[in-house]
C-alpha cells in the first residue's frame, strides 16, 4: 500500500515554501502519495494563534534576530531564491489558495502551487492579484476560466472547510503535515519524521 501525506498549506509562508519543495522531493526519492489542502493560515492565527500577531507586533529582539538568522539558514540550504521580505506582507493570499483547489481537480496542485511561491517569494508579486495568478494557472496548464472557477461560492465554502477542519484537528500554523490521519507535524523542518512515519505506514 502506498503511504500517502497530507500537506496542509498556505503559499504566503515562506517557511512553508522550503517545506513544500522538500516534501515533494522527499515523496519522488520515498514514494509515498501527497494528498494538497489548501488553506488559510490567516484563518488559523485568528482561530488558535493569535500569538502570531503579538510577536509581530512586539518581537522580542534576541528571538527575532535569530529567526531572521534562521531562515536565512534554510533558504541557502534549500537553494531556493526567496525574498525576505516581500513588498507585501502579509498578503492576502485567499484567492490563491482557491485556485490551488482548482488546480487539485485536474492533479495541477503542484505545478500552480510552485508558481504562486515563485511568484510571491521568489519574484515580489503580489499574489491576492488576478493577473500574476493567471500566471500560476498557466504555469499548471490552466486557463482563464480557472480563475472564475476558483471564485465559485463551492470553492470558498472548501476552503473554508479544509481551514477548519485543519483546527479541529489540532493545527495551529502552515505546513502542517499529517502521516496516516491522525500522526501531525508542523514546520518544515520535519520533513525527516514525515518521510519515517510515512515509511511506517506503508
Amino acid at each position: 500500500m502506498t503511504a500517502q501525506v497530507e500537506f496542509f498549506f498556505d503559499c504566503s509562508s515562506p517557511w512553508t515554501y522550503l517545506g513544500f519543495e522538500a516534501l515533494v522531493k522527499a515523496a519522488a526519492e520515498d514514494g509515498f502519495d501527497i494528498v494538497w489542502r489548501p488553506f488559510l493560515v490567516g484563518g488559523v492565527f485568528n482561530t488558535v494563534n493569535p500569538s502570531v500577531y503579538e510577536m509581530r507586533s512586539k518581537p522580542v529582539v534576541p528571538k527575532a534576530r535569530y529567526f531572521t538568522k534562521d531562515m536565512h539558514d534554510w533558504i541557502r540550504r534549500s537553494g531556493l531564491s526567496i525574498k525576505w521580505t516581500p513588498s507585501i506582507f502579509p498578503v492576502n493570499s485567499a484567492r490563491a489558495m482557491r485556485l490551488c483547489l482548482v488546480a487539485d481537480e485536474t492533479g495541477q496542485c503542484e505545478a500552480v502551487a510552485r508558481r504562486i511561491f515563485q511568484l510571491y517569494w521568489g519574484e515580489d508579486r503580489d499574489i491576492s492579484q488576478a493577473d500574476v495568478l493567471a500566471e500560476a494557472a498557466a504555469a499548471g496548464g490552466l486557463d482563464a476560466a480557472a480563475l472564475e472557477r476558483a471564485d465559485a461560492p463551492e470553492l470558498k465554502a472548501k476552503l473554508r472547510a479544509n481551514t477548519d477542519e485543519l483546527i479541529a484537528r489540532g493545527g495551529f500554523g502552515s505546513p502542517t503535515f499529517y502521516v496516516g490521519g491522525d500522526d501531525m507535524y508542523f514546520g518544515q523542518d520535519r520533513i525527516l519524521l514525515v518521510r519515517e512515519a510515512a515509511a511506517k505506514a506503508r
